[in-house]
């Protein structure tokens, strides 16, 4: 096919009906690439003889090298079907896992998308994730199944044996999806009972929920993949070859002379033809008789295959003269059989038109946007459609026409920014040169050659110079200036110098309402920006210029400076992009840091964020090797994380720069890109730093030899006490229960503080329902500082009764009797999986109600320095006794809080205080506020206030001044006591686990077993796969021991297995990190020393080195044996 000009493409552009934004998604080495480069073939990008060698959208180098696609990247194609052109905007998509962020960033700018999947392989680990993302972000998939070639030439399937095998990789696909589809119905269905219950304000337990009936109403037949819709095409990209089943039919209802839509209907399925009676039946009548997939389509290739492997050279020719294919001298002659193969099934199937012809049939365009997608896309948080301002609903039709109009709101949104040399902008490239331009040129070398020969002759002319002197025309002194206006000739639009080297960022984005024009105003809208704040500042109908309105949090203007058509490694100028397209926007470097939404008209709120599979988890701390390019490195970092959609970039307290990223392939690249093109400067790296966590259990029953716990004769008692001992300091009170009560420095307040273990459950919980505890909390500080919060919706309302309610479910039992309305905080960060009960009689408060008792000055004394518990807690929990690492799955409970002390102190210094009348009404004057109506209440706290705040300045100090205020006092106390509290339990490390698929076949299973085994990895099961020799074996595989893991599966398996790393959980380490023997039998076992090594406190003490902090540790073991050894000479 020619070349697609870019006009051609403008003028496509413009019709929406006809445009289809498209990704590829698929497991890792499924063939996506090798597709893109047929479908890019067909429009002439590349040559159809490079394609699937060439891999034309992988254009760094390390994706050459690797082989895996790491970032995805778009480039238009343009297809004629039945007289209609199409767009086809191809995004490519990574399939490793450790670029599942890449896959995010496609998804949310398609509308389609193309699941491609291995026909040996079948349905991986990578391609349900895939599946799901693509289900969450609402678009619409098709199916691909690839390598058909393989289960001739590899596996030698018979055509029996191939359909069997394709009808079971399809049975799991629609398995999958089916899944997905059922928890979606299952999930609004409940949504709606519940809605239905609170309107008819029923009583619970009236009604019994039959979930099945949903399911029974609701139509999901076009949700699956089957041939006969349409929606699977059978491919060989590496062949160029491919069909979609119509194809065939329309052959065979000429041939047979049975209508095509029968054909269509029967040609996949058990049916067969009976010849005779020129019939289709089903294949139940008749035994052994081959189906019509097989028996008109898969022998046709396999004898094809067939012949070409044998080489059968007349068979060749007949096949080649029956279809009506030309054969060329070349291919014909080559001695590779794959070259043949392409050459005669490229021109009898072409893949292009196979795939392109269903994604522009099947797939919809942007009109074709459901109203559901549109109202996910702009509803951030908790918040419903029907919650937004009316001028922001008003948007929806804005989305769902697409509308051209200059009175249509621009709405953009970046999915991502990517890097790109500045010398490869368009912009920056040398344009031809002009005829004009031409001969200037010529005229100017003639001179320079003719002042070159006088004077080389010794005559050298005076020129008149323009301050009306004379100077000589020497070569020196005038090449260099012709030389500059020749540059200038050759490109006016050049980068500076210093800028040519530099990287350029491009947004990666998407028009979906309005045209977005080349130096357009727009808004900026980052993930946290309200329309609500905005349309409360400013009236509606306003028309004031941009530049005049008032500031908006997390709303910002810049101009639309560059745009760019993306053709894959190129880039392409453009004035305008109308609504449905993909984009490249240049210049929002400045403005935009991942993601962000662009809109004409400020009541657009932001999207929401994208969703990413794999979180970051592995950590690496990085500096210069030479101190003074460390600025270099801060922005060579800033960059990188700009470019990145998944990478973290931290600065820690210790003043680490710290990289984090989702894997090791991905950390590689970071690392390349940070060395290479951001900082350009060579870095140390240290060791990954693995995350821990910090918990306590139930004291254990049996003993490290399994013996019951205090049955045996204990002969290292006083070993376990020593231990003890080192743990708890003197003026801390320890009950056998493990309460510990402490005193603040001044001995004003005492604190009794205990700390349990928190059920499984209930880590779990809190973890999943992270973003709900942060939304309460900004509703509680909110409402603390007296902000006219918009009103809580009644669908937060009902998530936050339905966690509270499953809270109440896990927490039952005596221990736990009313805990749950007595939480007063979460911890760490207010939104973390550990928690505060507040337990004391004195005061109560909760997370679900505020503080209670507002009114009472007493209750009120005791809010005042609530928050500063509050905050000891927060800080224990952010780093353990252990390794300061933050805890996990604790709960503290507060048992008692006695100010009684200090309200002595209070009144005493007021009567010493009572001469003093000015100061007397400075502190009255300070102290009232609008809660306090008590006037002897208001005398006793702002006695307190003045103690701590102006007895210093007096000179009088009392005793609680020499230890700080009174509220770091109590903080650092609580942290104390939370922290004993902790000690005085079984304490255990929480490891990061990943879980781990692996692909083998069964000669290398043991090889793997054995890597496993080695990095304390566990399998949890292992299957085989039908019809292959291949096993799938699932394993967990703690963080820590991962590195090196994938290298090392692939070194000792021939790399005929690799593995998948995704982040799953945490899990606590069994052994106990402080354990010492302590009875005769653990002595018997162990030893004296008990020197055999335990996992945990080798985790903990690497942590406590990593950290500075003191690691007990035998530096020299065996003196007697050390002896010193000479220098060799």
């Amino acid at each position: 096919m020619v070349l697609t000009s870019v006009e051609k493409t403008v003028q496509l552009q413009k019709h929406a009906a006809h445009i289809r934004n498209i990704c590829v998604l698929a497991h890792v080495d499924h063939g996506k690439t090798t597709l893109a480069d047929c479908l890019i073939s067909s429009n002439g990008i590349i040559s159809s003889r490079l394609a699937g060698k060439l891999r034309y959208l992988d254009s760094r180098e390390d994706e050459q090298v690797r082989g895996i696609t790491m970032k995805s990247s778009a480039i238009s194609l343009h297809y004629a079907q039945d007289g209609k052109e199409y767009l086809i905007n191809l995004i490519d998509s990574p399939g490793h896992v450790d670029f599942s962020s890449e896959v995010s960033t496609a998804v949310r700018i398609c509308d389609g998308c193309i699941i491609v999947v291995d026909a040996v392989e079948g349905v991986c680990p990578q391609t349900q994730a895939v599946l799901r993302q693509a289900w969450l972000e609402n678009i619409r998939p098709v199916l691909v199944i690839n390598k058909l070639d393989r289960l001739i030439v590899e596996l030698k399937f018979t055509p029996q044996e191939a359909y069997s095998h394709l009808k079971n990789i399809l049975e799991q696909i629609n398995a999958l999806t089916g899944t997905l589809f059922t928890s979606k119905v299952l999930e609004e269905r409940a949504e709606r009972e519940v809605e239905s219950h609170m309107d008819a304000g029923s009583a619970p337990g009236e009604q019994l929920y039959d979930w099945s009936t949903g399911l029974e109403d609701t139509d999901d037949s076009h949700l699956y993949f089957s041939p006969e819709q349409g929606n699977v095409v059978f491919t060989s990209a590496i062949d160029g070859w491919g069909f979609g089943i119509e194809h065939f039919a329309k052959i065979y209802s000429q041939k047979i002379g049975i209508k095509k839509e029968v054909l269509l209907k029967t040609l996949w399925g058990d049916y067969y033809i009976n010849m005779k009676a020129k019939k289709i039946m089903k294949a139940d009548q008749a035994k052994g008789k081959k189906p019509l997939f097989v028996q008109l389509i898969l022998e046709n290739i396999w004898s094809l295959y067939d012949a070409v492997l044998k080489k059968d050279k007349e068979k060749i020719d007949k096949i080649v003269t029956s279809l009506g294919l030309k054969l060329g001298a070349r291919e014909a002659r080559h001695s590779d059989p794959k070259v043949q193969i392409n050459a005669i099934c490229s021109q009898w199937l072409p893949i292009s038109h196979a795939v392109l012809a269903m994604v522009c049939q099947k797939l919809p365009s942007p009109l074709e946007m459901t109203s559901e997608r549109v109202e996910r896309l702009i509803c951030t948080g908790s918040q419903t459609f029907d919650s937004l301002p009316p001028e922001t609903q008003a948007l929806k039709a804005a989305f769902m026409n697409c509308g051209h109009e200059d009175t249509a709101p621009v709405i953009i949104f970046v999915s991502k920014m990517f890097a790109v040399d500045a010398k490869a902008l368009p912009q920056n490239k040398p344009r031809p040169l002009t005829q004009e331009e031409i001969a200037q040129r010529r005229e100017r070398a003639r001179k320079r050659h003719a002042e070159r020969l006088l004077a080389t002759q010794g005559q050298v002319p005076a020129e008149p110079s323009p301050d009306g002197g004379t100077r000589p025309a020497s070569p020196q002194g005038d090449e260099p200036k012709v030389g500059e206006q020749e540059r200038e000739g050759e490109a006016p639009t050049s980068v500076p110098q210093e800028e040519s080297s530099q990287e350029s960022f491009i947004a990666f984005a998407r028009v979906f309402s309005g045209v977005a024009r080349r130096g357009k105003k727009i808004f900026v809208l980052g993930p946290k920006y309200s329309p609500l704040e905005f349309l409360q500042q400013v009236p509606s109908g306003f028309s004031t210029p941009l530049d005049d309105l008032p500031p908006v949090p997390h709303m910002s203007c810049c101009v639309l400076e560059h745009l760019y058509l993306l053709m894959g490694r190129e880039l392409e100028e453009l004035e305008e992009v109308p609504p449905g397209n993909v984009l490249g926007i240049g210049g929002l470097q400045d403005f935009v840091l991942k993601s962000a939404t662009l809109c004409s008209l400020p009541s657009c709120p932001p999207f929401i964020p994208l969703s990413f599979e794999a979180a970051p988890i592995v950590r690496v701390a990085v500096e210069p090797k030479h101190p003074s390019e460390m600025p270099q490195l801060v922005k060579g970092m800033k960059l990188l994380n700009q470019a990145d959609p998944c990478v973290q970039i931290l600065i820690q307290e210790t003043g680490e720069h710290v990289l984090v990223t989702a894997g090791e392939v991905h950390l590689q690249r970071c690392l390349d890109d940070l060395k290479e093109r951001f900082a350009k400067i060579h870095i140390s790296v240290s060791e990954p730093i693995i995350p821990f966590r910090e918990t306590i259990t139930k004291p254990p029953k049996v003993d490290m030899v399994n013996e019951e716990i205090g049955k045996q004769q204990k002969v290292a008692v006083i070993h376990q006490a020593r231990e003890d001992q080192n743990r708890v300091p003197e003026g801390i009170q320890v009950d056998s229960d493990g309460l510990i009560t402490m005193t603040t420095p001044n001995k004003l307040a005492t604190l009794s503080v205990r700390a349990l273990p928190l059920p499984e459950e209930v880590t779990q919980l809190l973890e999943e329902n992270c973003d709900l505890i942060r939304s309460m909390e900004h509703l509680t500080s909110a409402m603390n500082e007296g902000k006219n919060t918009q009103v809580i919706h009644q669908k937060t309302q009902e998530k936050i009764r339905e966690f509270k309610g499953k809270l109440e479910q896990h927490l039952t039992g005596r221990k736990w009797r009313n805990t749950v309305d007595q939480i007063w905080s979460f911890g760490p960060r207010k939104c973390g999986p550990n928690i505060l009960v507040n337990q004391s009689e004195d005061f109560q408060n909760s997370v679900w109600t505020g503080p209670a008792g507002r009114a009472s000055g007493e209750a009120r004394r005791y809010r005042d320095f609530g928050n500063s518990i509050v905050s000891g807690f927060q800080l224990a929990a952010l780093s353990g006794p252990m390794c300061e690492e933050p805890l996990m799955g604790v709960c503290f409970v507060l048992e008692k809080w006695d100010l009684s002390r200090f309200e002595d102190q209070g009144t005493s210094e007021e009567q010493s205080q009572e001469q003093d009348d000015v100061v007397t009404g400075e502190w009255q004057g300070e102290g009232e506020t609008p809660l306090s109506r008590d006037p002897d209440q208001e005398q006793q706290d702002g006695c307190r206030e003045l103690s701590e705040k102006t007895a210093s300045q007096k000179g009088d100090a009392v005793a609680a001044d020499c230890y700080g205020p009174f509220s770091g006092q109590l903080i650092a106390t609580m942290k104390e006591a939370c922290r004993y509290a902790l000690q005085v339990k079984p304490q255990r490390l929480m490891a990061a686990m990943y879980t781990c698929d692996i692909m083998a076949t069964s000669d290398v299973l043991g090889r793997v077993y054995a890597v496993l085994s080695k990095r304390e990895g566990r399998v949890l099961q292992e299957e085989m796969k039908e019809g292959t020799d291949m096993f799938i074996i699932k394993a967990v595989l703690p963080v820590a021991e991962s590195f090196g893991f994938a290298d090392e599966i692939r070194k000792r398996t021939s790399g005929l297995a690799s593995p998948q790393l995704v982040f799953s959980h945490w899990e606590v380490i069994p052994s106990d990190p402080f354990w010492v023997p302590t009875t005769e039998e653990e002595y018997l076992h162990f030893g004296e020393k008990a020197d055999s090594e335990n996992q945990a406190r080798k985790y903990m003490n690497a942590v406590r080195k990593r950290k500075g902090l003191y690691v007990e540790e035998k530096i020299v073991e065996h003196a007697e044996k050390q002896r010193t050894l000479s220098k060799n000479k």
